[in-house]
Parts: structure tokens; C-alpha cells; sequence
């Protein structure tokens, strides 16, 4: 059997596409499943190769596959990719009031809806029996030697990129929050990309400077990760590390770590929300509106909760 998965999106999203990834697995062990996705993502697919055997640069082509599932929004555009991808079973999203291709294999699309369990729902609905959706992201022994090269202990880290300038909380505000970290007595560690802030002078600065396995390592042994809503936020919900994310512009309903007693998601409600804009017109009321002394109190309470 062979079955193709639709997801040309970023980091986060395929995280939060695992557990559903797994159950296929499970409900079809001996199945070859290809995940239809953008080039960066082969290292996923080489990471979690016991889910996916193959990559296929989006948008793919017309091939012999039993199974196509339509993974990637709610249909409004991608369901004619998955279409085109030749299936003899093609499942997917689709919104009230559009066309659905299949009533058997389509399910309603639900803006409240968490990404993690709409995709395990999706699963579902072709055969496979819902797992835990406990996310997950396996560590390989170059990523642990990585880490263990850094010398860390009692740290924090604190992430302060995100792809878009509309997720991004303010560099300052979360300069103050590492400033005050670092008063406590914790190593704070600063990640991200090349180019991104360094918001501290009190931090050490890894910016740029890990790969992908020793981010998700530093991560699984940290104190705590203070972050906006991108993809370290689902780190460490695979990692089980308490974090305090800062959620501007996404939504929280679709995109909040499931587990609310390790993962506290600070957000303000604004009429704009979800935003569609790379760069806020407006403002940025919903970073604006979170405080340095909200987050800093929640970030003392998580401490407190895991000490």
C-alpha cells in the first residue's frame, strides 16, 4: 500500500502533524508512506523515518498511490494539489458551505479546533485508531555530544525569533525577562537563527550556532523555554520542558501545546486575530498588550511548579 501525507509547511507545523503520522503508521505497518512536503523538510522525514519512508518535493505528481490525505489547511487550495496527486482514495478538510470532494473521507474544517487532534481526526477518519497525541522528537547520540559540549546546567533558554515580525514579541521585552532570569541565579541561554536579536548582554548567546538536534536537546534538559508561538514552543511540548509562550497574532486554540498544566501560552484577544499579515499594520496591539511582569510571573510559577 502506498500512501501519501500533504504538509509543505514549516517545522512546527509538521511537529504537530506526529502523532497523526505515527497512528498511519500503526494502522498501516507495512504500508509505504510519502510526505508530500518543501525541500527542508528531508531532514524530518530522516529523523522520523519509523513514520515516513520518503520525501516528495511539494507539490509532487501524479503517482500510484492507494491513499492521498490532504494535511495542509482546509482545503480552500490544497485540495485540488491532493487531487492531482492521483490517488485512488483521496481524504481531507474541506468548509462548510465549500465543495467536498468525498463525504466518506472529508471532514468539516473547525477554526477552534487544536492542530494536533484535527490531524489525528483526519487519521481517523481513513482507518487509523487514535493514539495519545503526546508530540515527540527522537535525539540522536551527535545531538546529545552536541549539547553535552556546551557545559550547561541550571539554564533557561530563551527563544526570541520567529519567522514573521507579527509573531514576534518585542526584543526588548524579552531582554527584560532574560535580565531577570539571570538576577535568579539561572544560566540563560539565548537560541534562534542567524540574524536574530541577542536581547541580552546577561545571556549566552547561541544564536545560529546549533544545529536542529542540539536546539531539541538543549531544549529537553532545560529548566524552562521562554518563547514566542513557533516551532521551539513545540519542542518543548515534544520534550516535556515547561515553557511560557508568547502568542501574537497566531491562535492559541489551533496552535497551543495540549498539555496547560507544563505550558502556559499568554495572548490577548483582538478582533485581527488570527493575523494574516508578515508585518502588523496596526501597531501590534496583541504583543504590545503582554507585559515583561506577566511573563516573568508566570515564568516564577513554572520554576516553582518543576523545582
Amino acid at each position: 500500500m502506498r500512501i501519501a501525507v500533504l504538509r509543505a509547511l514549516q517545522l512546527g507545523d509538521l511537529l504537530v502533524a506526529v502523532p497523526a503520522l505515527r497512528a498511519l503508521r500503526h494502522a498501516y505497518p507495512s504500508a509505504h508512506l510519502a510526505l508530500v512536503a518543501l525541500p527542508w523538510a528531508r531532514t524530518f522525514v530522516e529523523r522520523f523515518s519509523r513514520y515516513v519512508d520518503e520525501l516528495v518535493e511539494y507539490p509532487g505528481a501524479p503517482a500510484d498511490y492507494d491513499l492521498v490525505l490532504q494535511m495542509h489547511g482546509d482545503g480552500s487550495c490544497t485540495n485540488a494539489v491532493a487531487l492531482a496527486l492521483g490517488g485512488k482514495r483521496t481524504a481531507g478538510f474541506y468548509r462548510p458551505g465549500n465543495d467536498c470532494p468525498d463525504r466518506e473521507l472529508f471532514v468539516e474544517w473547525d477554526d477552534r479546533e487544536n492542530e494536533v487532534l484535527r490531524c489525528l481526526r483526519l487519521a481517523e477518519r481513513v482507518g487509523a485508531r487514535t493514539l495519545a497525541p503526546q508530540l515527540e522528537f527522537a535525539l540522536t547520540r551527535a545531538d546529545l555530544a552536541e549539547w553535552a559540549a556546551l557545559r550547561l546546567s541550571n539554564y533557561v533558554v530563551v527563544h526570541a525569533g520567529s519567522q514573521l515580525p507579527s509573531r514576534r514579541w518585542p526584543a526588548e521585552r524579552f531582554g527584560a525577562v532574560a535580565d531577570w532570569l539571570a538576577k535568579r541565579g539561572f544560566e540563560v541561554v539565548l537560541t534562534g537563527t542567524a540574524g536574530e536579536p541577542v536581547v541580552s548582554s546577561a545571556a549566552r548567546n547561541l544564536i545560529g550556532k546549533t544545529s536542529l538536534g542540539a536546539l531539541a536537546a538543549l531544549v529537553a534538559r532545560a529548566r524552562l523555554v521562554v518563547c514566542n508561538d513557533t516551532s521551539v514552543s513545540h519542542i518543548a511540548a515534544a520534550m516535556r520542558t515547561p515553557s511560557v509562550v508568547i502568542a501574537c497574532g497566531s491562535d492559541p486554540r489551533r496552535w497551543a501545546p495540549l498539555d496547560h498544566r507544563l505550558h502556559r501560552v499568554l495572548w490577548q484577544d483582538m478582533e485581527c486575530r488570527p493575523c494574516m499579515n508578515a508585518d502588523c499594520p496596526i501597531g501590534h496591539p496583541c504583543a504590545l498588550s503582554i507585559s515583561p511582569v506577566s511573563v516573568i510571573k508566570e515564568a516564577s510559577r513554572m520554576l516553582a511548579c518543576a523545582a
